[in-house]
C-alpha cells in the first residue's frame, strides 16, 4: 500500500499557496511541519463549542472540556504505548520539557562533581538546560563524540560513564544529520549502571513508531507542532515512580492539593507538572494530529519518506560542489549540505525567491557545528510524507540554477 498523495495534500491548504508566483514548496519539516484541516477543526469546534476552563467546573461546557483534554492524553498514552496516563504531563514542548525535568530530577538528584552526559549533535535545548543546573550544582557536562558520518561513537559513550554519572540525555534523530540514533543500546548501557535516560524525541516521532516501554527509556519528550500539530504544545514522559518522586516544577492551580499560608502540599500525577490553566485548544489539536498521523500509516509515511530521501540523496550529489553531511545508514529524511564556494544564507535566500523553503544557518546546533568545522551553517532539506518527488525535482533544478547564478 502506498499514500494517496493528492488526497493528503488537498488535506494540507497551505500547500497550495504560491509566493513570488511559484508553487509553493515547503521543505523545512525538520523545523515545523504544515497542519491538516482536522487538526485545525478540532482546534476550532473547542472555541466555538467547549470554551471553559477544565478540571475545576462543575458545570457543563467544563465537564465536557475537560473530557476532550482527559482523551487525548489517552492517545498521547496509547501513541507512545505507555503504561499508564499519569505518565504523560502536558508541556509546551520539547524544551519545556527538558527543563522541567533539569529543574525538578536535576535540583533534588545532582550534587557538586556529579556528570550529565549527552552527545556532540544535540539541540541546544537539550543542552542549556543541563549546562544551567550543572553550573546551579556544580555538576559536569560530558560529551559523546561522532564520527565523520555522524555517528555516536559507542565506545567512547561507555568510557564516560562512571559513578560520577547522574544521567544520559540524547537526541533520537538529530535535527542537523538526520542520524537514527541506537536510543535503545544507549538506555541498556547506562541502566546496567542505574543510570536514567532521557530521549528528546523531537525528531523521531514523525517518522518512526515510538514504543517508550519497549526502549525502557526513563524521560522522552516531543512538540506537537513537528508532527502535524499545534505549536505551543508538547509532551513529557516519565516513568511514574520517577515523576512520583519528583518536586513540581511551576507553583500555581491545579497543581495543589491544599494550599495554606505555612504550607502548600500538591496534587498527584500528572497535574503536579501542568500549573495553571493549560493550553487546552493546543492538547485538543495534538490529540487529532496524532489520530490523523495514525490512520495514515507510519509505515508507509515511513516507506514514502525513504524514497524521498533517497531520490533527493542521489539527485544532490549530482550538483556541482555539493558536500552533504550526515551519512550515517538508515538515517531520517533530512538532508544538511553546503555547495562549496557559497554562503548557505545566499542560497536559501535565492531559493525562496522560486518558491522553495529550505533552512540554513546552525540548525540551533552550534557545538555540532563547531564540529563539523562550518562556521556558515548548511542548507538544511528535510521532507514529510506531503512532499513529492515532482517537488525535489523542482527543488534541484531552482538548486542548480541558484547555483549558476552565485558562482
Amino acid at each position: 500500500m502506498t499514500l494517496d498523495l493528492k488526497k493528503i495534500r488537498q488535506d494540507f491548504p497551505i500547500l497550495n499557496l504560491k509566493v513570488n508566483d511559484k508553487p509553493y514548496i515547503y521543505l523545512d519539516n525538520a523545523a515545523t511541519t504544515q497542519k491538516p484541516v482536522e487538526v485545525v477543526k478540532s482546534m476550532e469546534a473547542y472555541y466555538y463549542t467547549q470554551n471553559s476552563n477544565i478540571h475545576r467546573g462543575t458545570y457543563y461546557l467544563s465537564n465536557i472540556a475537560t473530557q476532550a483534554y482527559e482523551d487525548c492524553r489517552t492517545v498521547v498514552k496509547e501513541f507512545l504505548n505507555a503504561s499508564l496516563c499519569d505518565e504523560i504531563v502536558f508541556t509546551k514542548g520539547t524544551t519545556d520539557a527538558i527543563n522541567l525535568v533539569a529543574n525538578t530530577y536535576g535540583k533534588k538528584y545532582f550534587k557538586e562533581g556529579d556528570e550529565i552526559i549527552i552527545s556532540t549533535m544535540e539541540h541546544h535545548s537539550n543542552i542549556v538546560p543541563w549546562q544551567m543546573i550543572a553550573e546551579e550544582k556544580g555538576a559536569k557536562i560530558r560529551v559523546i563524540p561522532i564520527t565523520d558520518k555522524g555517528e555516536i561513537i559507542f565506545e567512547e559513550y561507555e568510557k564516560l560513564i562512571s559513578e560520577k554519572t547522574k544521567l544520559v540525555s540524547v537526541s533520537h534523530i538529530s535535527n542537523v544529520l538526520g542520524t537514527v540514533n541506537p536510543v535503545k543500546r544507549i538506555i541498556e548501557k547506562a541502566h546496567k549502571h542505574g543510570i536514567p535516560v532521557l530521549i528528546d524525541g523531537a525528531q523521531s516521532v514523525a517518522h518512526m513508531k515510538v514504543d517508550v516501554r519497549e526502549l525502557d527509556c526513563d524521560f522522552y519528550c516531543f512538540s506537537g507542532h513537528k508532527i502535524y500539530g499545534p505549536t505551543g504544545i508538547g509532551v513529557l514522559y516519565g516513568k511514574k515512580t520517577i515523576l512520583d518522586d519528583m518536586p513540581p516544577y511551576q507553583g500555581g492551580g491545579e497543581m495543589i492539593d491544599i494550599v495554606t499560608f505555612e504550607k502548600s502540599t500538591y496534587n498527584e500525577l500528572p497535574h503536579k507538572f501542568e500549573a495553571g490553566t493549560p493550553n487546552i485548544s493546543g492538547v485538543i489539536g495534538l490529540g487529532a494530529a496524532l489520530k490523523y498521523f495514525n490512520n495514515t500509516g507510519i509505515e508507509k509515511i515511513a516507506r514514502h519518506e525513504a524514497n524521498l530521501l533517497d531520490d533527493a540523496t542521489a539527485k544532490l550529489l549530482d550538483v556541482d560542489g555539493m558536500k552533504i553531511f550526515g551519512t550515517a545508514p538508515g538515517k531520517a529524511s533530512v538532508i544538511s549540505f553546503i555547495i562549496e564556494g557559497i554562503h548557505p544564507m545566499d542560497l536559501g535566500m535565492l531559493l525562496d525567491k522560486f518558491g522553495i523553503a529550505v533552512r540554513v544557518g546552525n540548525h540551533c546546533a552550534q557545538p555540532l557545528m563547531t564540529r563539523l568545522n562550518l562556521p556558515g551553517g548548511t542548507v538544511r532539506a528535510s521532507f514529510a510524507f506531503y512532499n513529492t518527488i515532482e517537488e525535489i525535482d523542482v527543488f534541484i533544478e531552482k538548486l542548480n540554477k541558484s547555483v549558476s547564478m552565485l558562482k
